[in-house]
């Protein structure tokens, strides 16, 4: 695989003292069409247990997937659905939404998950709300027969020259895929990202080796790479495997400005958000 830039997420806090690992660029030059992940991963409850209390957002689209423990997700719009290992949920936010996403009360081996924002292009931001999970479909998996497992969390995938796989989540904003995967011990898979123009991989566990740069490169958790799509993504795992998001997409080259849980193209756009969340026109749960 050919890095062209890497990040390290840093510890950060959110919803009610929540204690999560962030990468993010609202600048938009390196994530395009994404724009930030956050981790959750502990097996204290006290990191999580406060949650995300009701908040609005407008102008995004936010993917949330868990690998432990789970969220119970409560909107304006009516939807109430308990997200547990190995569930996706989906929400293009558009014109506004109010939700709350809170530790499901029978999950007691601790949480890990991720909430991913990905922009969404200026024609988009001002219409209905979509909602989407996986809650009754499972997320399909694939094995290269070499110990990786890849599971497609959102759009189409498969394994350089393999079958294709499709999550029931299609339709995100700048085209974005967004995958798991787990690889063993010593582990290999080749991926081909070469139909998006942008490639990113967060590695939230073990470690992966480069061999195909001018010198052999090691990569930890906490780590974000940003990927040439036009190079087959080449992923061997460390001597404790590894596991890694995979994302792809078409950037969506537009200005953003950025203010809290809202994202549009101008300072105008931004306080009329704000006014008409403050008015109650966003609803309530």
């Amino acid at each position: 695989m050919k890095v062209s830039s890497q990040f390290s997420a840093r510890p950060a806090m959110d919803g009610d003292g929540v204690n999560i690992r962030r990468v993010a660029d609202f600048a938009n030059t390196k994530f395009d069409p994404f724009l930030m992940l956050d981790e959750i991963k502990s097996d204290d409850e006290q990191d999580f247990i406060g949650g995300f209390p009701p908040h609005p957002h407008r102008g995004i689209e936010t993917f949330t997937y868990i690998r432990k423990g789970g969220f119970e997700h409560r909107d304006q719009l009516g939807n109430v659905k308990a997200i547990r290992a190995s569930d996706v949920q989906w929400m293009s936010t558009g014109s506004g939404v109010v939700h709350s996403e809170m530790p499901l009360a029978d999950a007691t081996d601790g949480l890990h998950g991720f909430q991913i924002w990905l922009n969404m292009p200026a024609k988009d931001k001002m219409r209905p709300a979509i909602y989407k999970d996986s809650t009754d479909t499972r997320n399909p998996e694939i094995s290269n027969g070499d110990g990786a497992v890849l599971r497609a969390l959102a759009g189409d995938w498969q394994f350089a020259g393999g079958n294709t796989i499709s999550a029931p989540v299609q339709g995100l904003a700048g085209q974005g895929i967004i995958a798991d995967l787990m690889l063993n011990k010593d582990a290999r898979a080749n991926i081909d990202l070469s139909h998006r123009q942008y490639a990113g991989l967060y590695l939230y566990q073990g470690s992966l080796i480069n061999t195909e740069q001018a010198e052999t490169r090691h990569y930890h958790e906490g780590q974000y790479l940003i990927l040439d799509s036009q190079t087959l993504l080449s992923l061997q795992a460390g001597e404790h495997g590894a596991g890694a998001l995979i994302f792809g997409g078409d950037p969506i080259n537009e200005a953003i400005v950025h203010m809290g849980p809202f994202v549009m193209n101008t300072q105008a756009e931004i306080r009329q958000a704000i006014e008409d969340y403050q008015a109650g026109r966003f609803g309530s749960i």
